[in-house]
């Protein structure tokens, strides 16, 4: 038991040194030396724990995900899974902000750019992910619960759930990368109406969508209040 506690802490010190450099100097800071170094560890570790800088990253990524879904479950479940959903979207917004490469690392924007790609599907940057599993099941069940709401037509949750998982993220992507420089608060200009918009074309009323996308800003910001 003590041999796999110090295992799984410097497999711990690794990543959390992987994230900070990548936050503080971006993906090309990514090198077994130097992520050896922030971690205060030999660089063979880095090579007898995960084999390489790839399979590092693939961790550091899992390792994002977990950190999401732990914030997913801040959340707090209520009458409105359209509130709920928005404020996990206002999630994801955050902690995207707070670290831009690890999120673009996370959604397999940066791979291809910096790190060798890899033939082992279980070690990509995807659905495969536990961490990304965990975080998505979620806004699946958010998504379940709208269902049985009867606000909207009857659809398969985890569809509806990729469906809204891929316009927040496009979203966010874009914010990023400031395509949306010309607004005074993206935010409430573009993703809400767009939230708004996603939710009545599933069958939900206009006014009753646009009252639970500003009790989902409201909800985030207490959950804002209480960090």
């Amino acid at each position: 038991m003590a041999g796999r506690a110090r295992v799984e802490d410097a497999q711990e010190r690794l990543v959390q040194a992987a994230i900070g450099l990548l936050a503080e100097q971006g993906p090309s800071a990514i090198k077994a030396r130097a992520v050896a170094s922030a971690s205060g560890l030999s660089t063979m570790v880095v090579y007898s724990h995960f084999g390489g800088i790839p399979e590092l990253m693939s961790a550091v990524a899992d390792h994002g995900f977990k950190e999401l879904g732990r914030a997913f479950a801040q959340v707090p479940m209520t009458e409105d899974p359209i509130a709920e959903l928005f404020a996990m979207a206002l999630t994801c917004r955050r902690m995207a902000h707070e670290n831009p490469h690890l999120y673009d690392l996370m959604f397999g924007l940066s791979t291809r750019a910096t790190y060798r790609p890899l033939s082992d599907a279980d070690l990509r940057l995807s659905g495969r992910s536990p961490g990304f599993r965990e975080a998505h099941a979620h806004v699946v069940a958010a998504c379940e619960r709208f269902v049985r709401s009867g606000r909207g037509r009857r659809q398969r949750p985890e569809v509806i759930a990729a469906q809204l998982w891929s316009f927040v993220h496009g979203y966010i992507t874009l914010e990023l990368a400031e395509h949306f420089v010309e607004f005074d608060d993206a935010v409430m200009q573009v993703l809400l109406p767009m939230g708004v918009n996603f939710s009545v074309g599933l069958g939900d009323g206009r006014e009753r969508a646009e009252a639970s996308h500003e009790a989902g800003v409201r909800l985030y910001e207490s959950i804002i209040q209480g960090l």
